[in-house]
Parts: C-alpha cells; structure tokens; sequence
C-alpha cells in the first residue's frame, strides 16, 4: 500500500480501545503520519516519566503510543509526547491534528433504564469537562468525532 499522505503533518488519534479499529477514523488515511494514542491510567500516584510511554511502531508511518500516567498526574498530553523523542515523528503544536470522540447519550423509550435516569445521566455527560481541558489540548488543533448511544 503507497501511503502518500500531507507531508509534515500528524494525526493524531486518541485510541481508547486497545486495537480495535472504527470507520469513522478512515478520515487519517490523509496524514503521512500516524499516531494511535492510549492513555493508560495506572494503580500508583504517580508514573516515573522513563515509563510514561511505549511505543510500537506498525510500519507504512502507523505508530502507537501508550502513554501511563498516575491517578495522581495531571495528563498534559503535548507535554507528555514532547519527551516522546521519536525518529521521524514531530509532535510541534501547529503541526499535530488530534481526533478525538465523542459519546452523546440518548434517553430511550424503550424498556431498561428509567427514562430520567437517562435523562439525568444525559445532562451529567454534557456538562462534564471534555477531554480538551482534561489532557491539555490544543483548541484550534482537534477534531472531535462523535457517536449517539441510546439508553
């Protein structure tokens, strides 16, 4: 397969299930490069930054990254790629796109959960800090994809 994508430019893809691939992520075939993000949040306060991130690299400019943080870290995501020192790879702010997603809860009317609760948990996920703030995201450099689910 040619992979002739915009040169010098990154996606970045926030990948919260490990390996499994979604349609709605076809859109990055148009990036040279690559990256499948993982943050893994681990069991101790804190993650000594010599194991913050693995990295495996696929091949035809496919990379995955996991990055490990503490439930004590705060995430800084382009801080964290930042120290991600990589051949090939360049993670400039203005050079990086990141696609992200997100979940719009629905209340159903079928047989399950009360609707009101439904309800209240729909309310609850929109007014929750997205992931923007949350990993220290760039404003002007992420796509959001979204997907509805029913409850």
């Amino acid at each position: 397969m040619n992979h002739d994508g915009v040169p010098g430019i990154l996606a970045l893809i926030f990948w919260s299930l490990l390996g499994v691939v979604s349609i709605k992520y076809v859109i990055f075939i148009l990036h040279r490069q690559v990256v499948l993000l993982t943050m893994v949040s681990e069991d101790r306060p804190r993650v000594p930054l010599e194991e913050h991130f693995e990295v495996q690299a696929y091949g035809q400019g496919f990379v995955r990254v996991l990055l490990h943080f503490g439930f004590m870290d705060e995430p800084d995501v382009p801080a964290a790629l930042a120290l991600c020192h990589l051949e090939g790879l360049d993670f400039s702010p203005m050079r990086t796109t990141y696609f992200l997603s997100r979940e719009t809860v629905i209340a159903s009317r079928l047989v399950g959960m009360a609707r009101w609760r439904g309800a209240l948990f729909d309310f609850l996920l929109k007014n929750a800090n997205g992931n923007l703030r949350f990993f220290n995201l760039p404003l002007n450099r992420v796509i959001e994809l979204g997907t509805q689910v029913e409850l």
